[in-house]
Formats: C-alpha cells, structure tokens, sequence
C-alpha cells in the first residue's frame, strides 16, 4: 500500500482489518452485567465506573470501524489536540533537526535476544514475573500484549533505538502490567480509564533516561500530533502526508504516521505520546513525584486517587522495578 501511494498510484490507501476477535454485542452484554454500582469504597467506585465508561465507548469503537462515528469516538476517548499542544509540536519540527547517526539495523531474532535478556533479568528478580517475547508473523513492529513483547518477523529496528525500545515496551508496558495485576485491583494491569496517556509518556521518559530518544524520535511525536489535529480538520490522507513532507519528514515515515491516525475513519490516540511526556515532565517540574506509576496503568488525574488507595494499603508494593532506574547513566 505505501508503494502504490508513493508512486502515486492510490492517493487514499484501503485499509483491510482482522476480523474482531469479540462480538461487539456480546461484549456490551457482559459488560452490563458488571455491577460496579455495588462497590462500597468511594475511590474505587470512582475509577471503576470511569473504567467501565471507558470499555463501552471502546466497545463502540470496534463496532464502527471505518466510519466517521470511529473518529468521534475516538475523540471521547483519547482527546483531541490543545491549541498549546499544537503550538508545541509545531514548534518542534520548525526546531528541531534529524542528527546523523548510526544506520546500522537489527532484525527481528537479534531484537528479540535484546528483549529476552532483559527479561531474563526481571525473572531473576521474581522467577514467576511472567513477561516473554515472541516473533510473531500476524502484526505490525513491536507491541505489548498482556505479558508479552510481541515482535513482528520483519521487524527492522535502528541500533541505537533498541536499548529505549526495550525500556518503553519492557521497562515500562510489562513491568506496569506485572505490577498491577498483581494488585487487589487487578484492572491496574489491564489499565484504568485514561492510562494511555500517562503510560505513554512515562515510556517515552523511560526513553529519555537510557539516552535513546533522538530528535527523529521526537520530530515522530511532534508529526503525530500535527496530524491527528490536521486529521480532525478534515484533510484527505494525501493532503496530511504531504503537510508532513513539506515539514521535512522522508515520505516513508510521513506514510506510516498518516496510516497510524487515518485508521478504522480515525484514530486520535497518536497525540497522547507528546501530551503524555509534557504532563508528565510538568508534574516532575512541580516537584511530583513518579514512584507510583509503576505499580500500574493510571492516568496522572487519576494519581489522587491511587494515592489515597495506596495509603490505605489497597495499593501494593511493586514485584519488579524498571531496572533503567537502577543504571547510573540514567
């Protein structure tokens, strides 16, 4: 697809899904069956029910695949884009310039030997943490699902992005996963309502500590959020992917940001990764602290909260701890 939209060939990509794994009915069915009215405790009656919000809207997401209710949806749930958050991306790709550096690329099995000994080292701390990495041939670059670092057969992943790569994915995603689920309330793995962002963004601080987030890295962040408010105003794929040249981006990289956002009639989420960071970084500014975020998913509103649990000790200590945090170049 991006070959044929490159050579001009298709100015609007078809997009082909999976079929759902779920009936979106069935899914809707068992989540009415969730009492969460019954809860006693005020502040997990709060995130439980934000949380139960949350599913149905995502509920309704799946089942508007491909239609403009996906993109309004969409934006009930992850937000749209500040004028302040546009202001800033802007400001970044006007700013900041690609340095020079190492080309040299790491397939697939040779990422997924990076990813297994990092591993490895979380399972020497707790032999029953769970976390495995796997090649998968079914998905798109590298993801999270559950306990597992999914990585896909073509995976080609600049050298000097692996170790960062392996904090966001492992470092951050699994770690928080193993740690909530270990929690009385177990949703903190899976995620309360509104964790992307915050999860998002400490990933990307997990980034910034091991030294791997280089300015191609934060112009992508700057050009998602560009995007998703250029999506939202209305512009044919073509006419974002061209906005994205015209700021410097190869047309490669323009191509798969465009495709992140213009998918399923679109998808707004992109914007949380830089919304996330400069939350985030403004919450450390103030003298916040991120200690508890790595007990779990949580959205920083939400920290009050988890705060408050944690006290009253319904919030437990982690089972594991980025190990980033204990490297002195950090």
């Amino acid at each position: 697809a991006r070959e044929r939209f490159l050579a001009g060939e298709e100015p609007e990509p078809r997009f082909a899904y999976r079929d759902l794994t779920v009936d979106p009915d069935v899914a809707d069915a068992a989540l009415d069956k969730v009492d969460v009215g019954a809860v006693e405790d005020a502040t997990l009656g709060h995130l439980l029910r934000a949380k139960h919000r949350e599913m149905q809207l995502q509920v309704d997401m799946l089942r508007s695949r491909g239609t403009d209710d996906f993109r309004q949806l969409s934006v009930e749930v992850y937000g749209a884009v500040s004028p302040g958050l546009l202001a800033t991306a802007e400001d970044l790709l006007s700013r900041v310039r690609v340095q020079a550096g190492s080309r040299e690329r790491l397939d697939a099995p040779a990422f997924l030997a990076l990813a297994e000994r990092e591993i490895d080292a979380y399972r020497e701390a707790d032999p029953d943490v769970g976390m495995r990495a796997e090649i998968r041939d079914d998905v798109s670059g590298v993801l999270c699902q559950g306990t597992a670092l999914i990585i896909s057969d073509d995976a080609s992943i600049f050298r000097e992005r692996a170790e960062a790569l392996i904090q966001h994915e492992v470092g951050t995603h699994l770690v928080t996963q193993v740690n909530g689920a270990a929690q009385q309330v177990t949703t903190m793995g899976t995620g309360l309502a509104g964790y992307d962002e915050t999860q998002e963004g400490l990933a990307v601080i997990a980034e910034i500590a091991v030294g791997g987030l280089t300015s191609f890295r934060l112009r992508q962040l700057a050009a998602r959020v560009v995007t998703v408010h250029t999506m939202l105003g209305g512009a044919s794929f073509a006419e974002a992917h061209e906005e994205l040249v015209a700021a410097g981006l190869p047309a490669g990289t323009a191509f798969s940001t465009v495709m992140r956002i213009y998918r399923a009639g679109g998808f707004t989420k992109d914007a949380i990764y830089l919304r996330g960071l400069l939350d985030l970084l403004e919450h450390v500014r103030g003298g916040g602290s991120l200690e508890l975020f790595i007990l779990g998913k949580f959205s920083l509103r939400d920290l009050p909260l988890v705060e408050d649990l944690h006290r009253r000790g319904l919030v437990a200590a982690a089972r594991v701890t980025p190990r980033y945090l204990d490297d002195p170049r950090a």
